[in-house]
């Protein structure tokens, strides 16, 4: 009985994933766009904190409540696409994102302080492989 106690009472030990890219600090400009559930257009000012080859966190300039998983368009500034820090796909134009992740809310308007955007882009030949793997099971 005692050592039935002691079980229940050790720390579970998790499994930490790895992450999907090689994160890197980028600070520019962008902007998201999105359908409402009432079909209107919405859109909001971002910065950039953090890029990938395949996700980008992005913090609001305003306001603004994003549902989890909603399907965005995300697009960079014009005078930031020759940036090299940034993936092909976000130098070409907007790129077709979903929300996985919502930040902690901001306690003066009770909106997110930002949104990890999963960028939805076939990976080139030139990705490894192992990259490859990872998000397909991350999506799955």
């Amino acid at each position: 009985m005692i050592e039935t106690a002691v079980r229940a009472h050790e720390p579970e030990i998790s499994e930490c994933r790895p992450r999907v890219g090689d994160r890197r600090q980028v600070q520019v400009q962008g902007r998201l766009t999105w359908r409402d559930a009432n079909g209107a257009l919405r859109f909001v000012s971002v910065v950039t904190r953090d890029v990938s080859e395949v996700d980008v966190y992005v913090e609001c300039q305003t306001p603004t409540s994003i549902p989890l998983y909603r399907l965005v368009h995300f697009k960079i500034e014009r005078a930031a696409r020759a940036h090299a820090e940034f993936p092909s796909a976000l130098r070409q134009g907007k790129v077709l994102s979903a929300v996985y992740r919502v930040s902690f809310l901001r306690a003066t308007t009770g909106t997110p302080h930002g949104y990890a955007l999963r960028l939805l882009i076939e990976l080139g030949p030139q990705a490894n492989t192992e990259q490859k793997r990872r998000r397909q099971t991350t999506l799955h």
